[in-house]
């Protein structure tokens, strides 16, 4: 169930939303810290629905997006697809690609989160982070924006003027 317009409303069954039996579901948040050499332990709970390997990538709202294989195939099929309908330009689609990157995920539960991606969401190394699930991927926060977008969003489920 989630909250729509101040009334409980249901989550729409996996048939409305394309999740077959084998997605898996983020949620929670965590706080953590980046190391000197800019990886990121990721939490106990996410790691058996990641590893061996997963994708980052750039995210809406100036975050890192942290997607299982599966997510990422099924997320780069429906690229592929808008670009061939035209409902995506060529450029954005190779924008999106080139700054997506495969990692493994170490002995410890760590990934190593790239400079270009730490830079997108203005992550410092040696810093703290949020770590939250966003359903059907996981969020890599700077922690004061973070702390923007719940608050926005908070204000919304709870249906008054952010």
């Amino acid at each position: 169930m989630v909250i729509a317009g101040g009334r409980w409303c249901p989550l729409p069954s996996r048939v409305e939303t394309g999740y077959q039996d084998g997605d898996h579901v983020f949620v929670g948040v965590h706080e953590r810290q980046l190391d000197p050499k800019g990886r990121l332990a990721l939490p106990a709970a996410f790691r058996p629905r990641l590893e061996p390997r997963c994708y980052l990538a750039f995210g809406q709202d100036m975050c890192v997006d942290v997607l299982s294989a599966d997510a990422f195939e099924a997320e780069a099929a429906e690229v592929l697809a808008k670009v061939r309908r035209g409902e995506m330009d060529r450029n954005q689609m190779r924008a999106l690609a080139s700054n997506m990157v495969e990692v493994s995920i170490d002995a410890q539960g760590r990934i190593n989160i790239e400079e270009q991606l730490r830079a997108y969401a203005g992550l410092s190394l040696n810093s703290k982070v949020v770590v939250s699930g966003a359903f059907d991927r996981v969020e890599i926060w700077e922690p004061l924006r973070f702390g923007r977008i719940n608050t926005k969003g908070t204000v919304q489920i709870a249906g008054a003027d952010a």
